[in-house]
């Protein structure tokens, strides 16, 4: 789902931040012939027209990781300009899920471990960085 905002259109997207029950996150690398290809980021994609934010995360973990979320908390929206893109993200905080996390669509998985130290995969995408910098506030989510 797009939306006109100054000369650029927003992409909307559903973002995953898995988090087992170690306190380990879960990362994804972009896979060959998207853009970014190779980068780490956290799962997730764009909404299609009129679907909710919590349908489309369903159905893109579903997609590309092969699991059935059970809950998911809406946590932040923080918006970042790519060269390609604007997008919107709608991060959302996934810790109920069925089935293991396997790359569907080609993609690397890494489960990082401490999201308070420097990650061990790289490059990241800066919105990952982000991302993980947010999650260092949250502090312990069980």
């Amino acid at each position: 789902m797009t939306k006109l905002t100054n000369t650029r259109d927003v992409t909307e997207v559903a973002v995953g931040i898995i988090i087992r029950f170690d306190q380990a996150v879960l990362l994804a690398q972009r896979p060959t012939g998207k853009p970014y290809a190779g980068f780490w980021e956290f799962p997730g994609g764009k909404l299609e027209p009129s679907e909710s934010v919590a349908s489309a995360l369903k159905r893109e973990l579903r997609e590309e990781l092969g699991i059935e979320i059970g809950t998911s908390r809406a946590w932040q929206v923080i918006e970042h300009d790519y060269p390609h893109a604007y997008v919107r993200l709608h991060l959302c905080i996934v810790q109920e899920w069925t089935g293991e996390p396997a790359g569907l669509e080609g993609q690397k998985l890494h489960w990082l471990s401490n999201y308070r130290e420097t990650p061990s995969v790289e490059p990241l995408l800066e919105a990952t960085v982000t991302i993980l910098e947010m999650l260092k506030s949250l502090g312990p989510t069980n």
